[in-house]
């Protein structure tokens, strides 16, 4: 049995149909990259995958275990189903009035004090706890940070950092989720050419641990270096998919060829 199954998942926005059926599947520890142009369902197809944006149809199962469609009602079940993923993101999406190290713990202490709740854990005990999660929170977003190269750079703001620098930030974020999954949306696109290349050397040192990764990219070259699997995305739904030697080099489909012939202009 494949580690994620998708099976005719589907989107619509209003009228419009953004994802028409989509299905794949993927190994642990396997890297497939998304291409196509840009309006063709991709980052859509990451954030359903994240719970971002709920499905309209089809299913998601992650390690034999079926986390959509949940039943509305089993919540627990629900929330754990959304840390199955980890989404990096085009943008960064750091919140600005917290500094690298709160960027990173904010989500994990998040999810203690759900977690607590969830026990009905109350006063002193609660306190306890908490504290004790947080400072053990905080040394893994700090192993983290370093991991990424910036463990000088744990008190500066989004503001003070790079772009370069921001990304490795959400990284590091998306990393002290533990998810099973590591979804990457264009993560190099907001960058300047010469900061690109610090953020696909960590995302190629993740690559090397044998990670399971979803990329969503237009960088071709690392597509093909880096990808067991390539997905081309077109109208919707997946108009072809295989190895990297088969999409560059073989393409089958008349959309595949036309759009690596504008990328290799």
């Amino acid at each position: 049995m494949a580690f994620l199954e998708v099976k005719d998942l589907r989107k619509n926005f209003g009228d419009t149909n953004v994802l028409k059926g989509v299905s794949f599947e993927m190994d642990k520890g396997e890297v497939v990259s998304v291409i196509g142009s840009s309006g063709n369902g991709k980052t859509t197809l990451l954030r359903c995958l994240n719970f971002l944006e709920t499905p309209d149809g089809g299913s998601i199962t992650v390690d034999g275990a079926c986390i959509f469609p949940v039943e509305t009602t089993d919540k627990k079940k629900s929330t754990n189903s959304s840390t199955k993923f980890g989404m990096v993101f085009q943008n960064f999406n750091l919140f600005p009035q917290y500094n690298a190290l709160t960027n990173v713990t904010l989500a994990m202490n998040l999810r203690e004090e759900r977690a607590l709740k969830e026990r009905k854990v109350k006063g002193t005990e609660k306190k306890r706890l908490l504290k004790e999660a947080k400072a053990k929170n905080e040394e893994v977003a700090k192993a983290l940070l370093t991991r990424v190269g910036l463990g000088d750079k744990m008190a500066n703001y989004p503001c003070e950092l790079s772009g370069g620098q921001q990304q490795r930030v959400a990284i590091a974020r998306a990393l002290a989720m533990s998810p099973d999954i590591l979804c990457f949306d264009e993560p190099t696109s907001a960058l300047d050419p010469e900061l690109t290349g610090e953020v696909l050397k960590v995302i190629k040192g993740l690559i090397d641990e044998d990670r399971t990764i979803i990329i969503v990219t237009h960088e071709m070259g690392f597509a093909r270096n880096v990808s067991d699997k390539i997905i081309f995305m077109a109208d919707g739904v997946i108009e072809e998919m295989g190895t990297p030697e088969q999409i560059f080099d073989h393409p089958r489909s008349e959309k595949t060829k036309a759009f690596l012939a504008k990328t290799d202009e």
